[in-house]
Parts: C-alpha cells; sequence; structure tokens
C-alpha cells in the first residue's frame, strides 16, 4: 500500500481560512480609506435623487452630414465640454438610441444658461457683415438714440474714437472695436451701429466683382430680397433663415443688442465664411483690471487660421462701415459683430466691450469648442427640483431598509444562530458596495439614481439566496449523520457549484441589460452587476472562511438548540449500528 505523499491536503481539508478572511478585510480597510483620504465620501446622486435638468437633443437630417456613431460620438464630446465649460464638472452627456443625445446636468446650474449653450449645437462661422438694421417688433418701442459713427477720413484714420477696442496680445496698436453693450448670448456690438432704426443705411453692392483674393461684398437680388422680408422677432423665421445653406453661401442672420427690457433684435446680411470654428484653438474669458476693460474674451487661433485671420482683418481695415465687420454667426445667430480697423498679426486677439461675466463665458465657450457635426434639437426639457429628489431618495432608502429588515427577521426565526452568521456577511457586502459606489463616482462617472436603488434592493435577496444555499448544504450533510466539520466541508463544493451558477445567470442578465439599454436603466444593471460580483467575493473569502472557523466552536458543533444546527430540528436519525458477524472460523474455534 503507497504511503500518502506530505503536504497533500484531504478533499475535506478546511484549508487556511483565516488567510481568506484577511484578504477581505484588508481590503475593505484599503478601500475605506481611500474613500476619506479622496474625500469621496458620499456616492455621486443623479439628477432623480439630487436635483438638476434633463435635456434631450435629436438629431436633423442633413445633406452636409449623415447621422452616425462617428458624428454622434463628437457630438457628445464637444456638447460635453461647453456643458462643462458653465462650471458644471459632473454633467453627463451620453447617447441614447441613433439619433438622440442624453445631457444631465446636477443641480446648481442655472438651467436657461444650460439649454442656451447645449442648444446650440450647428456650425459656427465667421462671415462679413454687409449690412445690418435694427428690427424693432411691431408695437412702439422707444427709439435708440443715434450715435457718432466711426468713419474713416481720406488719411485713413477714424475720425472719431470708438467706444472700446479690442487689441490682439502683444500688439497695442492694433483695435476690433466691439459694442458698449453685451447680451446674456455675449454680443458686443459698437456704439457706431446703434444708429435709429428709421436711418439704418444699407450698403450700395458693388457694381463689379472684387478682385481675386479680396472679401466678396456684392449683395445679390435674392439676399437683398430675403434681409428685407425677414423678421428676427419671429422664432420660426429665425430658425429657417440658414437652413440647408453652405459655408461659402452669403446668408441673412439675427441678433439682439442692449440688456434687460432693452434688448432689441437686428438683421444682418453676411458673406461668405472667411473662417469656421474649427479655425479657434482656445478662448477664455477674463476680467481685465489693466486697461480697466472689465470682462473680455481672448482668442487664439490654429496656425492655419492664424494666416487666415490677418488676411482677413488686413482686408477688413480697408472697408467702411459695416463692412469693416465681422460677424460671429452661430445657427444664424450673430453672437457677436466687431469692427476692425487695423490688420491682426500675431494669431491671437482680445474682444471687449461690455460684457458681463455670463456673457463673457459663454462666448468663450462658442468660440473653444466650435462646431457640432450635426443639427440638433431641443425635444425635452425635465427640471427635478433638489427636494422633489430628496423625497425620491429617501423613498428609496425607506425601501432598502425594509427589505433588509425583512430579510434579517426571517434568517433569524428560521436560521438563529447561523442567521447571525449571514446578517454578518450582509454587512461586509453593504460596506464593500458602499465604499465602491463613493468611488467609482469621481473615477468613471457613476451616480446612484433611483433605478440603481432598486438594483442595490434586488440584491440583498440575491446576496442572502447565496447564504442559503450554502446552509442548506451543510444541514443535508448533518443529516446524513455528519459532524459539523465534515458537513461543512463536503457541503461546501456542492454549494459553490449552484451559487456560481445562480450568480453568473444573475451577472450575465444585468451586463446584457447594461448592454442594450440607455440612460436610467443602465443604473439598475450596473449596480445589479456590481452588486453579484461582491456577492461571490463575500461568500468565498468570508461566509465559507467564518463557517469554517465556527465549525470548531462548541455552540454550533455541538448542535445547541439556537445554534439552527440542532440536531433534533434538523430531524437527524441517529446511525444504525453494525452488528459484527462471526466467521466460520471463529465458530470453529469456539
Amino acid at each position: 500500500m503507497a504511503a500518502p505523499k506530505k503536504g497533500r491536503r484531504s478533499s475535506g481539508s478546511q484549508g487556511y481560512p483565516g488567510r481568506a478572511l484577511a484578504v477581505i478585510l484588508i481590503a475593505l480597510v484599503a478601500l475605506t480609506g481611500t474613500m476619506f483620504l479622496s474625500h469621496n465620501t458620499k456616492p455621486r446622486l443623479g439628477i432623480d435623487l439630487a436635483g438638476g435638468v434633463s435635456i434631450t437633443l435629436t438629431a436633423k437630417s442633413d445633406q452636409a452630414n449623415a447621422i452616425n456613431k462617428t458624428n454622434m460620438n463628437t457630438a457628445v464630446s464637444i456638447i460635453n465640454q461647453r456643458v462643462n465649460g458653465l462650471g458644471v464638472s459632473e454633467a453627463e452627456v451620453q447617447t441614447q438610441g441613433d439619433k438622440n443625445i442624453i445631457v444631465n446636468i446636477p443641480k446648481g446650474t442655472d438651467p436657461q444658461q444650460a439649454q442656451d449653450q447645449v442648444g446650440q449645437t450647428a456650425q459656427l462661422f465667421f462671415r462679413q457683415v454687409l449690412a445690418e438694421q435694427a428690427n424693432p417688433p411691431a408695437v412702439k418701442t422707444p427709439p435708440v438714440k443715434p450715435t457718432p459713427s466711426v468713419t474713416p477720413t481720406p488719411s485713413g484714420k477714424p475720425g472719431t474714437k470708438p467706444t472700446g477696442t479690442a487689441t490682439p496680445k502683444g500688439t497695442p496698436s492694433t483695435k476690433v472695436t466691439p459694442s458698449s453693450s453685451a447680451t446674456t448670448q455675449g454680443r458686443a456690438v459698437t456704439d457706431g451701429l446703434k444708429a435709429d432704426p428709421a436711418k439704418a443705411p444699407t450698403p450700395t453692392p458693388t457694381p463689379s466683382a472684387p478682385p481675386a483674393g479680396t472679401l466678396d461684398s456684392t449683395i445679390p437680388a435674392d439676399l437683398q430680397a430675403k434681409f428685407t422680408a425677414i423678421d428676427c422677432n419671429d422664432p420660426k423665421q429665425r430658425s429657417a433663415a440658414n437652413q440647408g445653406v453652405k459655408p461659402a453661401d452669403k446668408v441673412v442672420g439675427c441678433g439682439q443688442r442692449g440688456d434687460g427690457k432693452d434688448k432689441i433684435w437686428y438683421k444682418y446680411a453676411l458673406g461668405p465664411a472667411v473662417l469656421d470654428g474649427k479655425d479657434v484653438s482656445k478662448a477664455s474669458a477674463k476680467f481685465d483690471t489693466t486697461s480697466g476693460n472689465g470682462w473680455v474674451v481672448d482668442l487664439s487661433f490654429t496656425g492655419g487660421g492664424a494666416k487666415k485671420f490677418t488676411k482677413v482683418t488686413t482686408q477688413l481695415a480697408a472697408q467702411q462701415p459695416p463692412l469693416n465687420q465681422f460677424a460671429i454667426d452661430l445657427d444664424g445667430n450673430v453672437v457677436s459683430a466687431p469692427s476692425v480697423s487695423q490688420a491682426l498679426p500675431g494669431g491671437s486677439a482680445t474682444i471687449f466691450g461690455s460684457f458681463t461675466q455670463t456673457s463673457a463665458q459663454n462666448l468663450s465657450n462658442v468660440l473653444s469648442y466650435g462646431s457640432l457635426p450635426l443639427t440638433f434639437k431641443i425635444q425635452d426639457v425635465t427640471t427635478v427640483s433638489a427636494a422633489l429628489g430628496g423625497e425620491q431618495l429617501r423613498g428609496g432608502l425607506i425601501a432598502g431598509a425594509v427589505g433588509l429588515a425583512l430579510v434579517v427577521l426571517y434568517m433569524l426565526a428560521y436560521y438563529r444562530g447561523l442567521g447571525l452568521v449571514a446578517i454578518v456577511s450582509l454587512l461586509v457586502s453593504a460596506a464593500l458596495t458602499y465604499t465602491l459606489m463613493s468611488l467609482l463616482g469621481p473615477a468613471i462617472g457613476f451616480a446612484l439614481n433611483l433605478p440603481a436603488v432598486c438594483g442595490a434592493i434586488v440584491a440583498i435577496g440575491i446576496t442572502a439566496d447565496s447564504f442559503i444555499v450554502f446552509f442548506e448544504r451543510i444541514r443535508d450533510e448533518l443529516r446524513e449523520g455528519r459532524s459539523l466539520q465534515p458537513a461543512v466541508a463536503r457541503g461546501w463544493p456542492r454549494a459553490r457549484r449552484t451559487i456560481l451558477v445562480s450568480d453568473f445567470v444573475s451577472f450575465l442578465a444585468a451586463a446584457v441589460l447594461f448592454a442594450v439599454t440607455v440612460g436610467k436603466v443602465q443604473g439598475f444593471a450596473f449596480t445589479l452587476g456590481l452588486t453579484t460580483l461582491l456577492d461571490v467575493v463575500v461568500v468565498f473569502l468570508f461566509t465559507k472562511p467564518l463557517m469554517t472557523i465556527l465549525a470548531r466552536n462548541k455552540f454550533f458543533a455541538e448542535g445547541h438548540k439556537w445554534s439552527g444546527l440542532d440536531p433534533k430540528g434538523l430531524g437527524v436519525q441517529a446511525p444504525i449500528r453494525r452488528v459484527r458477524r462471526r466467521t466460520s472460523t471463529e465458530t470453529k474455534e469456539a
């Protein structure tokens, strides 16, 4: 008979339960310490629990660009940059289906300002102003008092000093003249453009085509007709003005001037695009304390954009007003229309006027993040107050507490001492879940919403089910007449297979649900999958090693009536004693 090899443990060996317990406790301490050191002690809450604004954007069909995955992902990236430019570091921007983008902005952000930034989703161009005219509403309004305009003298020097200037960085002698007022859209226009609506001039079309390489300042008859007919006070006309136009087309646009109740619409005839949003590398808003200009917007252009900008400003500086202005055209809306008095070399410039902080930041966001590849329409806007979100959070916590209490009562009533093992295991699983959710918020942007809370509540039952499977396998072994330690050792392999199969099915369902759904439902799927994985970790590294240690304890090993392993309560029958039969040899000897 071969001797057993040294160091080989039998199939019923209990292993090293202390090591497994040490591993999971060290992991729990490490996660908890990381949570406190990073100051992320609470899970990040979603819109439905914390309050905020949810905006649904739908892409519209366009001849220029197709609605596909690449363009949608590009749009998500740019919209995310625009929203984060408002100072919202926890905004969520994600696609939903093939044509929709969902923008979730937490509380603390102005909803209207967010809509203005997100809704400006078409294309950004720099165009020469060919004509501009005030377009007041039909009702009588106080006329805008005319102010002196900037008129070049024969020597090329302005005869009247403009109210504001914009100088490129490093070239103080060059000037761009914005307005003396700014709206929340970031408009900056010259005092010279604030003419009486009744006396607003329309430039005379250039009789002949311009030389090659120069700006085309002619106004065709069809453009003149559109310019005369458009009413910028009508939102439908503003929206339809530039549908289907191309960058090389001459277009009409609308923009507002003034502040508060003094805002008035102006209409513009604009030339072909001379630059687009891709030519701007960076734009930032700042408060200029050195020159006393207040809030300004600094522009930096790309290498190719700088060459274009220098060439364009050189040509604009030689024109008369309003032909010396370039309009920042976004979605057919003239965001700003500064005038140029000198060429602007160097690839950077500063636009200033009477900007507010909000208008300067909005304009810098528009210039920084540029054009989107698709045109979008705001389909739905949902605002959730912080009070309603708090009520939903309390409701979810109450539901979770009730579910946990019912599970605890059942485990204690049916399993007694083993129920305490299950409760401690549930607490370890809850601690791991809480720390991971708190850390995953800033790490991957996970937000705990109401469906995610539901997923956590469902996970309580899944985790408790694993304990029940293990305990019942141990009881089955005890009913066959084995003592507790062998029962734990033999019952674990059978329970392990059942637990793994059950958790695999739950995790597979969660993975499929996460892959095929979008929005809040993904929160449910993610939480369900996370807690299912943690169930496997807790059962393998905590519950089973703990039962192995407790099997040596007299309270459980001898089957105390409150241990949940009482032989009488389990219906364990005494094993049948086998009687030794005498052999024929023993009979003869007798």
